[in-house]
């Protein structure tokens, strides 16, 4: 099971061995999730972390099949291709009847699926006699409600709970839990047929099974709202209505000739619709299952960065989200400034109560200039310009943030020091407390400056600035790209580490470099701050053997003091991190090196359940004829894991999208050797749609229109 501690105020989960090890089925819808095992239950042993979770509540903890009063023999259990629902196949074992008789194994098979959808878990079990008699089988569901906060699952202890309920009547159980917040908590079990025997945490059934005749039980979990009787007909409807739901109509569909490779785009996306909620100013990719299913400032905005060219409406919706979400006043306890953009949202008890300080928390120094560089990428992908306007008064207010209060110290330079104690001590993406040291392995004293916090903040301004111009305001626009290469400027003199060949990962609190080599300059690159000779020098020791592992570079090198393959953020690999280093990679010119990034990952993601990047993995150097090591309580599925996939293709085709005037570019395409040919069909700019086929050659990538409708211009540079 899970437990945290606090080291230097952080929340550090642990990861204790669990008695029972096994991989997870995980489904989403809005704001509830599950985690159940192989069989499609939910067990109160193991990890921990399974069951039935809604708005930051465990509302069913134990949720268990039994056969008579045994676990039925697992055949099979898999994820539907869209997330939709789990089906597992059971059948029973050797099991001893009156006498000498024994039903053998294989006679009864069952069928079970279940998804989630409007705040309940709907469930079908099937249950069919492949027999030659008839027979009466019995089955029991047991089941509890434990109403903890997640972040108790994660081991926060309290001191005081709540109370706790459960009644039965004719139509199922109820369980309830008054929290210390006033707010009543319930979980409404119904099922379509009558038990032999309904108690507060088992429901048994005798089912009579004649040969080659199955008999369905349906039943519903309800944690909002009393919900309907479970029949087929609901169980159906229901089912059909999250099948064909899609949270981005306008998205358009990768197809390449390496079916592995579709495999991997496919589940990518099935994943963030899976994890993308409909909040009431637009969709939002929710990080990641278990830990992180909410908003998250900076997540969010990388994943709608990576996934810009295939939906814009992903981007609006981030950025409507933050905008609603920004700081508009000073409020230490949860580090808010005026102008900032938020880090991370939570729903329930603990926060409610501010036992922990996320109910709306502002401690990260990049999601403020990471939310300027995506409203512009969205303006340029998508041409919106009124709505840039009504989000122009956000960009300005968090421009204002990053001069006034983002710079703590007045250097120039945007820095971190928290305002709470049990707040983030590290405030980057790479936020564990040890994530940013000198190369004694000294902690770095805040107010730390990031290397490339400075670079997302030089993207901000430049992006800012074409916005001000887009909407008319040419002075704006020239005074802010002046405040850029400026920026640039300071940039290179205080972080450049010649002997080292990159730059320094952060400045400390006396502007002194943290001289280790990291992948945080990959970030640097992707920003355009870097001087152009020293990205060559950059990119040569982000593929190092010191970094570069063959599935991927490594948070930290092997070569420094704190590095730790297994570490969270000091030696293992992380695949958004690493998408982002082939973008920096490419945006200099260096396709060949960003297409080993891309290769990697790509190698690692055919190893991994359902070729689904985790959020992390250790950074084991590769070995041939072995797969990745897995990081033990990484997100799987996570946000930006996901959208990795597509970020490494446009990386590698150079692909750049105006909307006015309408315009696709390609600039310098380069394919890896695993993909001979891709295809982009319903690539939709303004009011234009294109098919699109690119094709490798030895020395080049061909661009094929296959259809097009509107007006669009497509260019090829080499």
């Amino acid at each position: 099971m899970t437990d945290i501690v606090h080291f230097q105020g952080h929340s550090y989960i642990l990861a204790t061995s669990p008695r029972i090890v096994t991989s997870t089925l995980t489904l989403k819808e809005a704001e509830t999730f599950a985690v159940l095992d192989r069989f499609g239950d939910a067990c109160p042993i193991g990890s921990g972390e399974q069951g039935v979770f809604h708005r930051g509540t465990r509302v069913l903890s134990q949720f268990e099949f039994r056969l008579g009063n045994q676990r039925p023999l697992l055949l099979s259990s898999t994820v539907h291709e869209r997330n939709a629902f789990i089906a597992v196949d059971l059948t029973n074992p050797d099991v001893p009847l009156d006498g000498d008789d024994i039903l053998k194994r294989g006679i009864i098979h069952i069928f079970r699926s279940q998804f989630l959808w409007q705040g309940a878990l709907y469930g079908r079990t099937r249950v069919m006699n492949f027999g030659e008699t008839t027979f009466d089988s019995e089955i029991t569901f047991l089941f509890d409600a434990d109403f903890v906060d997640l972040f108790e699952v994660r081991g926060t202890a309290r001191r005081r709970r709540g109370q706790k309920s459960a009644a039965t009547d004719r139509r199922g159980v109820t369980m309830r839990y008054t929290g210390l917040d006033g707010v009543e908590r319930r979980t409404r079990l119904v099922f379509s047929l009558d038990p032999v025997e309904l108690g507060e945490t088992q429901a048994r059934f005798v089912l009579r099974l004649a040969p080659k005749t199955a008999v369905d039980l349906f039943y519903v979990v309800a944690f909002e709202g009393e919900p309907e009787a479970p029949s087929l007909n609901v169980f159906s409807r229901n089912r059909e209505a999250l099948v064909t739901l899609k949270h981005f109509p306008d998205a358009c569909s990768v197809w390449t000739a390496n079916e592995q490779f579709n495999h991997w785009i496919t589940r990518s996306a099935a994943d963030l619709e899976m994890l993308t909620t409909e909040r009431p100013e637009g969709p939002y990719p929710y990080a990641g299952v278990p830990w992180f299913s909410t908003v998250f400032g900076r997540d969010g905005i990388i994943t709608a960065l990576q996934y810009l060219f295939v939906s814009p409406l992903l981007a609006r919706g981030v950025l409507a989200t933050l905008a609603a979400t920004q700081a508009e006043t000073f409020d230490p306890l949860n580090d808010a400034e005026p102008g900032k953009i938020l880090h991370e949202m939570r729903e329930g008890e603990m926060a409610e109560l501010r036992e922990v300080p996320f109910k709306r928390y502002y401690g990260s120094a990049d999601s403020t200039p990471l939310f300027v560089i995506l409203a512009y990428a969205y303006l340029q992908r998508s041409g919106d310009l009124d709505f840039m306007r009504s989000l122009w008064p956000h960009v300005q207010d968090a421009l204002a943030w990053i001069d006034r209060h983002g710079d703590i110290d007045g250097d120039g330079f945007v820095e971190y020091a928290r305002k709470r104690h049990e707040g983030l001590f590290n405030q980057g993406w790479k936020d564990s407390d040890d994530s940013v040291s000198h190369a004694d392995g000294r902690i770095a004293d805040p107010p730390v400056a990031l290397c490339e916090v400075q670079g997302y903040v030089y993207a901000a301004k430049l992006g800012a600035a074409a916005i001000a111009r887009a909407l008319g305001d040419q002075s704006r626009g020239d005074d802010l790209a002046r405040q850029a290469e400026e920026l640039r400027i300071r940039f290179e003199q205080a972080f450049w580490l010649d002997d080292l060949g990159t730059y320094a990962i952060a400045l400390d609190g006396g502007k002194k470099p943290c001289r280790v080599v990291s992948s945080n300059p990959g970030h640097v690159l992707w920003t355009g701050i870097a001087d152009p000779a020293r990205a060559r020098r950059v990119a040569q020791t982000l593929l190092s053997p010191a970094l570069f592992t063959g599935w991927g570079v490594r948070t930290l090198a092997e070569s420094e003091q704190r590095f730790n393959p297994m570490s969270y953020h000091n030696g293992s690999i992380w695949p958004h991190d690493n998408a982002i280093v082939a973008a920096g990679l490419a945006r200099y010119g260096m396709t060949d090196l960003a297409d080993r990034v891309f290769a990697g990952l790509f190698d690692a993601a055919l190893f991994v359940d359902l070729n689904r990047l985790p959020e992390l993995f250790c950074g084991f150097a590769r070995m041939p004829g072995q797969g990745p090591t897995l990081y033990p309580v990484a997100c799987i599925p996570q946000a930006w894991a996901s959208g990795t996939v597509f970020m490494l293709l446009q990386s590698s085709l150079g692909l750049v999208i105006d909307a006015k005037p309408p315009r696709i570019v390609f600039n310098r395409p380069s394919l890896p050797p695993f993909l001979p040919s891709v295809e982009l069909h319903g690539l939709r700019i303004g009011d234009a749609v294109v098919d699109l086929m690119l094709t490798r050659y030895q020395h080049n990538v061909g661009v094929n229109v296959l259809q097009r409708e509107g007006e669009v211009d497509i260019q090829v540079v080499m």
